[in-house]
């Protein structure tokens, strides 16, 4: 699981953006400030840092700076300031990206998910019988690569980040739009979870790893 700590000094944003994350299947540290966040940084390894810049003993360029001087760890500003200076400063200090807010929670994990595969950050995922390679975009059961369409790739990885969860139609409707660019249908999406059934199921009609939760959605067990 890919671990991410979160600098934000704003009580309610770190609380929200944290269960938001965790809800994606992040595994999130957060802390309120400069100094929570250098102890944090010697204890342990972290896959990426969102860092907010105006922190309340201090700023995020104290901790963008800490993180880039011993490891190779990529760094997202978020910023309520949206002035051409601290962004300049926040990228020549070797900051990865930023977002300005208000930012839509959506546009962040893509922001993030963007960044770790740029960065090599990205783990491969292991989850009944599956192996999901993000960097190579390759899926694999049982040792045997399979071939899966964009969609396909895309709901399988909306699966894997959220194991054990139910998963609204709703939910999965948005996730693909977001990828397509195009309208997607609620009928789309029955055809494409049978596909994607169809590919890593050994019984697609009684599937086990993708399970129909009658009413609510679907869920991947984990």
């Amino acid at each position: 699981m890919t671990e991410i700590l979160l600098v934000e000094d704003d009580t309610s944003i770190a609380e929200n953006l944290t269960l938001f994350l965790r809800g994606e299947g992040f595994s999130v540290t957060a802390v309120d400030g400069q100094r929570a966040a250098l102890e944090r940084l010697e204890a342990c390894r972290f896959d990426l840092a969102l860092v907010d810049i105006s922190l309340a003993d201090g700023n995020g360029f104290a901790v963008c700076a800490a993180v880039k001087a011993n490891t190779d760890t990529p760094v997202i500003f978020l910023t309520a300031s949206a002035d051409e200076y601290s962004v300049v400063t926040g990228l020549d200090m070797g900051a990865d990206d930023y977002i300005s807010k208000p930012f839509r929670p959506r546009e962040l994990v893509s922001r993030i998910r963007s960044v770790l595969r740029r960065t090599g950050k990205t783990r491969k995922v292991h989850i009944q019988g599956l192996m999901v390679d993000p960097e190579r975009g390759q899926v694999s059961k049982d040792g045997k690569e399979i071939c899966l369409s964009a969609l396909e790739y895309r709901l399988l990885l909306v699966f894997c980040a959220n194991p054990g969860i139910v998963l609204s139609r709703s939910r999965l409707l948005e996730e693909i739009w977001d990828i397509a660019g195009d309208y997607v249908s609620d009928n789309t999406l029955t055809v494409y979870i049978k596909r994607l059934r169809d590919k890593i199921e050994e019984d697609p009609q009684n599937p086990v790893r993708i399970r129909t939760v009658r009413g609510l959605g679907y869920k991947m067990g984990e």
